[in-house]
């Protein structure tokens, strides 16, 4: 499987990819994006299964690379790993077409929570 890591810090995308590694699901292929822009453009080129994102990112927002996503008729299966959480965020997230919402900071038992199902 192809995940898609968009945030524009890359200590967290690094924070990530180890987290999901210590959930126990690091045999995937990961692809990262520092901005909201890459993440579209590489989610049209590298076609991931599952794209994670944070909420806040130059160029586009997590929550806008997600409409746009939408928009062209891209399923793909996203949510968001972000810092920021009020209850209009995660609503609009809901309404967007995300399947989760993790809050920084996040623990590996927390990606076992959520990743197992989509994930295996």
């Amino acid at each position: 499987m192809k995940i898609l890591i968009a945030d524009d810090s890359r200590v967290m995308r690094q924070i990530v990819t180890r987290t999901l590694r210590q959930a126990g699901f690091g045999g995937h292929d990961i692809v990262e994006a520092a901005d909201g822009r890459q993440a579209l453009d590489l989610a049209a080129a590298e076609r991931p299964d599952l794209i994670i994102a944070d909420w806040n990112m130059p160029e586009l927002t997590g929550v806008e690379v997600l409409r746009r996503l939408r928009a062209a008729g891209n399923g793909v299966r996203f949510g968001f790993v972000t810092s920021e959480c009020t209850p209009e965020m995660q609503e609009q997230a809901r309404e967007a077409g995300a399947e989760f919402f993790i809050v920084k900071p996040f623990t590996a038992e927390r990606f076992g929570q959520v990743f197992a199902p989509i994930l295996g």
